[in-house]
């Protein structure tokens, strides 16, 4: 009997989806792709893996003892990954990073850059992502690290399960229309009466920015709801409200229209890349890190205490 790796993963990810099309979005595969690839494991086994329960599917006794066992697997699989690339003269890899777009306009370039002058048989590609399914793409295995976003103001439990590094932190100005009557040092509760252009409250970002504004007693007035920093900074530029960007979200200024302004107390973010903990046993993978710290280093990003 031999058991494939990739339909070990494929069964892994619908148990723990719950079903085949959860598991195809996830896996991006087509839903007959995922039942395929179960199909054939149960023929390479003797035996079903899944079963039918109604529109879904769930495991068979046999599946259940797979799944368990494909842990096991797979994580000898990175192990020896590791091994090899640990016993290579030069470093050989291709890692796949999720990013955040502020993240992917500044560091990105810098790192690749980086890699290609002391490091060029390790080849990064980026996948731009939300962190919530940056997260769950480092957890599953799709994602060898994940650029992410950590405001005090608005804490995420995301980091349970995996290995964080602190990069720096990345401070945060107001953005607004050229000439308005805002001066540096301002404080946030001066902008209670602004017309607002941020993203939904449904966004990471969206409810860390109402979160810090309510504790300085106000809810902001939202007029444009907009995902994007590089088309919100166009629309302060065309006078349609206030925005925050950060140091990072420089990268999307326009040439002319919009004013960063410092706030009299520093609003900070901090910028981590996550990975599984084993993850760091491929020398890659800590190269990679270490070019994402110079960096974030180059890019003035504030040292962690």
């Amino acid at each position: 009997m031999e058991l494939s790796l990739r339909r070990l993963r494929t069964l892994r990810e619908v148990a723990r989806r719950g079903g085949v099309n959860a598991a195809a979005a996830t896996l991006h595969y087509s839903p007959s792709a995922v039942s395929q690839q179960i199909e054939a494991l149960g023929v390479d086994v003797g035996t079903p893996v899944v079963e039918r329960v109604g529109r879904g599917v769930r495991l068979t006794e046999v599946g259940r003892v797979l799944v368990e066992q494909a842990e096991i697997l797979l994580a000898a699989e990175h192990r020896a990954v590791a091994a090899v690339e640990g016993a290579r003269q030069h470093l050989s890899a291709r890692l796949s990073v999720g990013m955040f777009p502020a993240a992917a306009a500044a560091l990105l370039p810098v790192v690749i850059g980086d890699l290609a002058a002391h490091h060029p048989g390790i080849t990064l590609e980026s996948t731009e992502s939300d962190p919530d399914r940056a997260v769950l793409d480092v957890r599953h295995g799709h994602l060898d690290l994940a650029l992410l976003l950590d405001y005090p103001d608005a804490p995420e439990s995301w980091s349970s399960g995996l290995s964080v590094v602190p990069l720096g932190q990345d401070r945060i100005h107001l953005a607004a229309p050229t000439g308005s009557a805002y001066r540096p040092g301002l404080d946030l509760g001066e902008l209670s009466a602004a017309t607002w252009i941020i993203s939904g409250p449904d966004s990471y970002y969206g409810r860390a920015v109402r979160t810090a504004c309510r504790r300085a007693g106000f809810d902001p007035q939202v007029r444009h709801q907009v995902d994007g920093l590089a088309t919100a900074l166009a629309m302060v530029a065309a006078g349609l409200g206030v925005t925050l960007a950060s140091d990072l979200g420089r990268a999307f200024l326009p040439s002319s229209g919009v004013d960063i302004i410092p706030f009299e107390r520093p609003l900070l973010r901090t910028i981590v890349v996550a990975h599984l903990p084993h993850a760091t046993e491929r020398p890659s993978v800590r190269a990679a890190i270490d070019a994402f710290a110079r960096a974030a280093t180059d890019g003035g990003l504030v040292a962690m205490d």
